[in-house]
């Protein structure tokens, strides 16, 4: 089962062996259920903005929430509305309900790779940081938390945002060195938010690493504990001297990009790791909710999902790309 250690006055994030309890109550998961007697806020804010668009709805409905980004030749494609996406759940195409581009408050976990090579990276970071997380707003909660062969919680959640500035400006005094165990990493971090993070706000995780790994967790484990919880995963790639990434595949190397892409993330080679970071955090606030019926299913059990453009956003944005989560898991008590 799941436990912490304390480690040099730091909160370290292990996981033993895959386990997942799951606490009492049911975990966020995107899916908003809307009940007769019991009623989730988050339904109710749903429900309020539903009613606005004239979407009528059954008691007992459960809505499948997929946040998406959508890029264009330009950068950032902002504007669109429901009739511009195309949603399939298992292959059957879905009726979308709802689609805002509305800012949400974050609960994000900027997580740092201490491993040897990242040092130089960590410096230039920590010399930017005010202007790295401007694009926080109030409201917006923030961990941090550093890898290498294991992962430690330097700061819990928190919305004091000057207090994780200065949190990140000391990413510098960790001591580096060790293997880049990214994958296990990625998985820690998910076990806190599946502990930790409030169910109504946007989850994300944030990595800044150079990506050149070695194995440490199954990908499709780790990927299914990101949909059960309605986690996020970008990455902001630093290169450095040594990488061997883009070199060739290796036996026993592991990187970030497979769980970024089914998770919906976003991966960009980060040269200015503090004007990234920045330009990240915009993006990640900046993305489309898309809300639809979830069909019927067994509990815990995975269902794959595509977004795309639809034929009158293709038309309006042909060279458009959408980015968003390939899969959620449904929880108990939603069918």
């Amino acid at each position: 089962m799941s436990h912490c250690v304390q480690t040099w006055g730091m909160l370290q994030l292990a996981t033993a062996s895959g386990a997942r309890p799951c606490p009492a109550g049911m975990r966020h998961t995107g899916i908003t259920v809307f009940r007769r007697h019991k009623v989730l806020w988050g339904a109710i804010a749903v429900a309020t903005v539903l009613a606005a668009q004239d979407v009528v709805f059954r008691t007992g409905v459960a809505l499948v929430r997929v946040d998406a980004q959508v890029n264009g030749g330009t950068g950032g494609v902002n504007g669109l509305a429901k009739e511009d996406f195309e949603v399939r759940d298992n292959g059957e195409l879905q009726h979308v309900l709802y689609c805002s581009q509305d800012d949400q408050p974050l609960d994000l976990l900027l997580l740092f790779d201490n491993s040897g090579s990242m040092l130089p990276a960590m410096r230039r970071l920590a010399a930017s940081a005010h202007t790295a997380l401007s694009e926080l707003r109030r409201g917006d909660r923030v961990a941090v938390a550093n890898f290498n062969a294991d992962a430690w919680l330097i700061g819990e959640f928190s919305d004091d945002l000057e207090a994780v500035e200065r949190t990140v400006a000391r990413v510098v005094d960790l001591r580096y060195g060790g293997g880049t165990h990214i994958l296990k990493a990625i998985d820690s971090a998910g076990e806190y938010f599946h502990k930790h993070a409030d169910p109504q706000r946007r989850h994300a995780i944030l990595i800044l690493t150079d990506d050149d790994g070695q194995y440490s967790a199954s990908e499709t484990s780790v990927v299914k504990h990101m949909w059960a919880d309605d986690i996020l995963v970008c990455g902001l790639i630093i290169p450095t001297p040594m990488s061997q990434r883009g070199v060739g595949w290796r036996e026993g190397e592991e990187n970030m990009l497979g769980v970024a892409a089914k998770t919906g993330g976003e991966t960009v080679d980060a040269n200015d790791p503090g004007h990234a970071l920045r330009e990240m955090l915009r993006s990640i606030r900046r993305r489309y909710s898309i809300y639809y019926a979830m069909p019927a299913g067994k509990a815990g059990s995975a269902r794959k999902v595509d977004v795309a453009m639809s034929p009158q956003g293709h038309r309006r944005y042909p060279d458009a790309q959408v980015l968003a989560r390939k899969g959620y898991v449904i929880p108990k008590g939603t069918q």
